[in-house]
């Protein structure tokens, strides 16, 4: 039987054959076809592939998504000058791998290493030698980089180097921060550093320290991003999230006084070489900080010099203050009623318990004053005060003073200080500021109650934050009360009693005088802890002042503290006084300046008044006359009556008799023309700025259209 079949099979003809397998290759391909219409059906209605969200797919061809990096707020200077911004640094490497193309078929790679190398010694901190090493590696290496060299490199020079045209150098940004005054308040001010944003190949900048680090929140911002859907159809359609830049922090810091500061600072430091100095200028009827600075300091943009001193001395360093002190233990004894001006007292040596309290000068000066003792810098009359006071009011005085807590500056370690208060020699050690540790901000806040009559104000250094994205004001500082240790009485003793060290010829500060103003000020000195005992040998002491002006009413108060100079043909007062006196002048000066600019003056009708009676009312109403003639009365004035003048404006009365010429140097170019028009004289001027140089001599006569020639400079 199966031979039959197979017989008839082999009987089967070639055309029945393919049709056969035409049936067959039908039936497969409907059978294929259907499985293909299931899956994509199945496809069309799920969105998914192999765990794959189709719909998200398409989206991600089509969309970008894009995030808007925040620009980090900008510190600025009471002036208004950028003391830290945002800026771009970039790093360079070089690909060294041969026949490097990018898809427009530009080359990539370095064509010449020794023309590569000159310009990398032009621009960079580096060799031209070690460039050429660094290029010529072992073939197979892609790209090399040139260590420190070629980190942070400036956009300014990233420009240059672009300029040559040379082939294989590219350059990556990151975000970077400008100082551009480079050590201006750098301990105050701060740092940043980068950190990775997570999730992210982004890098952001953080603050490390100072108000870069307290105020980071406000500082930093809030990241934007950006969407946008493309379609055939529809164009492009963008969505997202708006950047929020990030806060603009101006600090009280005043940008002249800094500078003066920094510089006055580095003149002492090369002199005497200290281990470190503080120098910090206060608003003494606000509480903020105009200037401050220390050493070893920074400088901002290139960090040289910061591993000397990472910490801010103003708030992070305690340390016994010496007699400055006795600032506060005249104040705690005056104020508590044990204060009595009669009184006198030994000097030399007092002892206490079995202890012994000398004085700097330890033969004494015999029986003093407290006033006298106060002037000289007494050890012994202080701890006498001390004892007259008692331990327990003494203490209670520290306190007020706020000597044992936090000043809440919102700097970073900030220390409270501490104290040996338990034996009565430790007691009365404090009386002249040893056995306690304080930090120079504590002081400068102690200070304030005797400069404000008693009202103790809390130090800052912020003035404003500022939201940049609505230009609206989010913070505002205030002159903050935070106790009033003392009297208003008290204080002006203490002023009055500050005033003696100056003035006086025995007193410890004389080198503190400034010429012009009255001060008021106390002189320190004290021997340095090491931990167990105390330093020896004449490097081996803190020197410090407290100065402040006008001494009947501070606006202004300047603490220098230096540890342990060398000193040598100077005393450590007068290398101290080197800064004091400058700064503080420069501070009083620009404050008289500008209560001379708001003053207003109204010019009166000096017109036949007598030449001397008109003379009398202009210096009275706070103008300059100057006097134009011999004559016994005012014909003619060069403002009319009722303009508004600032103070010592000169103002030109011209009287009845002969005209002389008076003296034109430093006069302006519009007081020159001014003056010329009232007289009738023909003006000629050459150059720009103030008169240098006249054509008629000063008291020459002079006549109508007499022709005057000034040089200006």
């Amino acid at each position: 039987m199966n031979k039959n079949k197979q017989r008839m099979t082999s009987k089967r003809s070639p055309k029945q054959n393919r049709r056969i397998f035409g049936q067959w290759l039908f039936f497969g391909a409907i059978a294929i076809f259907g499985v293909l219409i299931i899956r994509f059906s199945y496809i069309a209605i799920g969105h998914h592939v192999a765990g794959v969200n189709l719909t998200q797919a398409t989206k991600q061809l089509y969309t970008e998504n894009e995030t808007i990096a925040a620009k980090r707020g900008t510190i600025y200077s009471a002036n208004g000058d950028a003391i830290a911004e945002d800026t771009s640094t970039y790093t360079l490497y070089a690909i060294v791998a041969k026949n490097q193309k990018n898809s427009q078929g530009k080359v990539q790679n370095v064509q010449s290493t020794t023309k590569t190398a000159k310009v990398l010694a032009k621009y960079l901190p580096i060799s031209y030698k070690k460039a050429l090493k660094t290029l010529q590696v072992k073939s197979g290496t892609f790209q090399v980089e040139f260590g420190t060299a070629g980190k942070n490199i400036s956009l300014t020079t990233k420009k240059k180097i672009e300029a040559t045209k040379i082939t294989g150098l590219h350059f990556i940004e990151s975000p970077a921060r400008l100082y551009p005054n480079g050590m201006f308040a750098s301990h105050l001010i701060g740092l940043t550093t980068s950190k990775n944003v997570k999730n992210s190949e982004r890098t952001r900048l953080t603050g490390s320290m100072g108000i870069e680090l307290a105020f980071n929140k406000q500082l930093t911002g809030t990241d934007g991003h950006k969407t946008v859907t493309k379609s055939g159809y529809q164009g492009q359609t963008s969505t997202g999230k708006a950047v929020k830049n990030g806060d603009n922090v101006y600090t009280t810091i005043d940008s002249k006084l800094q500078t003066l500061l920094e510089t006055k600072m580095s003149t002492v430091e090369s002199l005497v070489h200290p281990k470190s100095m503080t120098a910090t200028l206060m608003n003494a009827k606000t509480g903020a900080i105009l200037a401050t600075s220390q050493r070893p300091t920074f400088n901002a943009q290139t960090q040289s010099g910061l591993s000397k001193m990472w910490r801010n001395l103003l708030v992070e360093d305690t340390f016994e203050p010496g007699s400055t002190m006795k600032v506060f233990t005249m104040a705690a004894a005056i104020n508590s009623g044990n204060y009595n001006a009669n009184i006198t007292v030994p000097t030399g040596e007092y002892k206490i318990g079995g202890k012994t309290v000398p004085d700097w000068n330890t033969a004494g000066w015999g029986n003093i004053t407290y006033a006298k003792g106060f002037a000289l810098s007494s050890n012994v009359a202080m701890a006498h005060l001390e004892q007259t006071m008692g331990a327990k009011t003494w203490l209670k005085y520290i306190k007020r003073f706020g000597l044992r807590s936090s000043t809440n500056s919102g700097l970073a370690n900030e220390q409270t200080g501490s104290i040996q208060f338990t034996y009565p020699i430790e007691q009365a050690d404090t009386s002249f500021g040893q056995g306690i540790q304080i930090t120079p901000m504590q002081m400068l806040r102690g200070f304030t109650a005797i400069a404000n009559n008693g009202k103790m104000l809390q130090p800052y250094f912020v003035s404003k934050i500022v939201n940049p994205n609505t230009k609206k004001t989010v913070y505002k500082a205030k002159t903050k009360v935070v106790s009033q240790p003392v009297t208003a009485k008290t204080a002006q003793s203490v002023l009055k009693h500050m005033q003696d060290v100056v003035y006086k010829s025995y007193g410890t500060g004389t080198a503190f005088k400034i010429k012009g103003y009255r001060i008021a000020a106390k002189t320190g000195t004290a021997q340095v802890s090491n931990g167990s005992t105390y330093e020896t040998g004449n490097d081996s002491y803190l020197y410090s002042v407290v100065g402040m002006a006008p001494a009947k009413n501070p606006k202004y108060i300047l603490y220098i503290t230096m540890k342990q100079p060398t000193l040598g043909t100077t005393s450590a007062s007068e290398d101290m006084a080197e800064i004091f006196k400058p700064v503080m002048q420069r501070a009083l000066d620009e404050q008289k300046a500008s209560e001379a600019k708001t003053k207003t003056i109204k010019m009166q009708d000096l017109i036949e008044k007598s030449t001397s009676a008109a003379k009398k009312a202009a210096k009275k109403i706070g103008v300059t006359p100057i006097i134009v003639g011999k004559g016994s009365r005012i014909v003619k004035q060069s403002v009319s009556s009722g303009t508004v003048l600032s103070s010592k404006q000169r103002v030109v009365l011209v009287t009845n008799g002969q005209m002389y010429m008076p003296n034109l140097t430093g006069w302006s170019a519009s007081e020159v023309a001014d003056f010329a028009s009232l007289t009738g004289l023909k003006l000629t001027t050459s150059g720009t700025g103030y008169v240098e140089d006249q054509s008629i001599s000063a008291g020459n006569p002079i006549d109508a259209k007499q022709v005057l020639s000034v040089k200006l400079k």
